[in-house]
């Protein structure tokens, strides 16, 4: 979410939108509760309190007095500014859910609707997140930039040298997961499949990403892939914050990429993998789907032992590997840019003040 405003707010000023980005405040508490509710609404059993509650009511109301709402539409994402909606008056109100909440915990989803249900429209990923709720509904997909610096293209100097940089050689096939380390990313799944593929294939794993500010649980997920990763030379875990030239560089260096997550809104990296015509195996959850047609623009799997199924014939069938790269860019370019995404949003602003003119997202 915060990689596609980053883009789109400068887009949206330049297309003479007056759009502004502000982000809520919260403790060390706060963050707890919304990395327990995060999990919840993806499906996991999580144990929530009073307390709990009560803390994510504190926060918001603190925010409510902070945040300033004057604007013709405020648009808000995911669950934890959620209840800024208690500031509305004449304006129109957008949430933007991009998690996957096909299954949410009951009890969680039960709290949040009474939020969602006073906006005036709400935005998904994915058909399949889409829960029953009084206000309207769209479904608007995520995008990459193709001009910013995680997926422009890159002299050949420039990849070689983040790979000396980080001690990675190119003697052998490399596999690669971009991601935050977080359960729902399995980056412990993924080394589990590595570890199949490395009994008959020569290769090396890339596990390259970040721990979010909001997440607790990132250090902790960490220590636990550094402990299962450490006898393996072949396993370069990379800590990179918001390095996206050097995300990119590794992409473009990788032989095949792996985006095995538990649950995923929807997957950026997939794209980003995509537009850069490599070959991905992915995980058949969430919003990934909507990006790989399995043996088409990707091969999808359902388990540790289908990811390396796959990462062993894409290794094994170069052809074949490259095809579906060649094919993943083409349904990329057609589907998940920033210019698709900025139409799609500007067409659900009018539709907020002209319902009848505007054509059907």
């Amino acid at each position: 979410m915060a990689e596609i405003l980053n883009r789109m707010v400068p887009l949206l000023r330049e297309l003479g939108v007056d759009a502004r980005w502000d982000v809520i405040k919260g403790g060390e508490q706060f963050f707890e509760v919304t990395k327990k509710m995060h999990n919840a609404l993806h499906g996991k059993d999580e144990a929530f309190t009073k307390k709990d509650f009560d803390v994510f009511m504190e926060t918001t109301e603190k925010n409510i007095l902070d945040v300033d709402t004057h604007g013709d539409i405020v648009f808000v994402h995911d669950p934890q500014p959620i209840g800024l909606i208690k500031k509305k008056k004449e304006n129109k109100w957008i949430w933007r859910c991009h998690i996957d909440i096909s299954k949410p915990d009951r009890r969680v989803w039960k709290f949040l609707k009474r939020f969602v249900e006073l906006y005036d429209s709400a935005v998904f990923s994915s058909p399949s997140f889409s829960q029953r709720l009084p206000i309207r509904q769209f479904l608007i997909s995520p995008s990459i930039d193709p001009l910013s610096d995680k997926n422009r293209e890159l002299p050949q100097e420039t990849i070689d040298g983040v790979l000396l940089k980080y001690g990675i050689t190119n003697d052998k096939p490399i596999i690669l997961q971009v991601s935050r380390f977080d359960r729902l990313k399995d980056p412990l799944g993924v080394i589990e499949a590595y570890l199949q593929v490395k009994r008959y294939i020569d290769c090396q794993l890339i596990l390259a990403g970040g721990t979010a500010a909001d997440d607790p649980e990132g250090f902790k997920v960490l220590e636990e892939v550094k402990q299962k990763a450490e006898k393996d030379p072949d396993i370069h875990i990379l800590l990179m914050p918001q390095n996206d030239i050097e995300v990119n560089a590794l992409q473009r260096a990788s032989t095949v990429i792996i985006q095995k997550s538990l649950k995923e809104g929807f997957g950026l990296t997939v794209s980003e993998a995509l537009w850069k015509s490599k070959p991905v195996v992915a995980s058949n959850v969430g919003g990934i789907p909507l990006q790989i047609k399995h043996k088409y623009s990707g091969l999808l799997c359902n388990s540790i032992e289908g990811a390396a199924f796959a990462l062993k014939q894409l290794l094994n069938s170069p052809d074949f590997a490259e095809k579906l790269g060649q094919n993943g860019k083409e349904h990329v370019k057609n589907n998940f840019l920033i210019t698709r995404h900025i139409k799609e949003y500007m067409l659900l602003f009018l539709s907020l003040y002209h319902n009848e003119d505007v054509v059907n997202l």
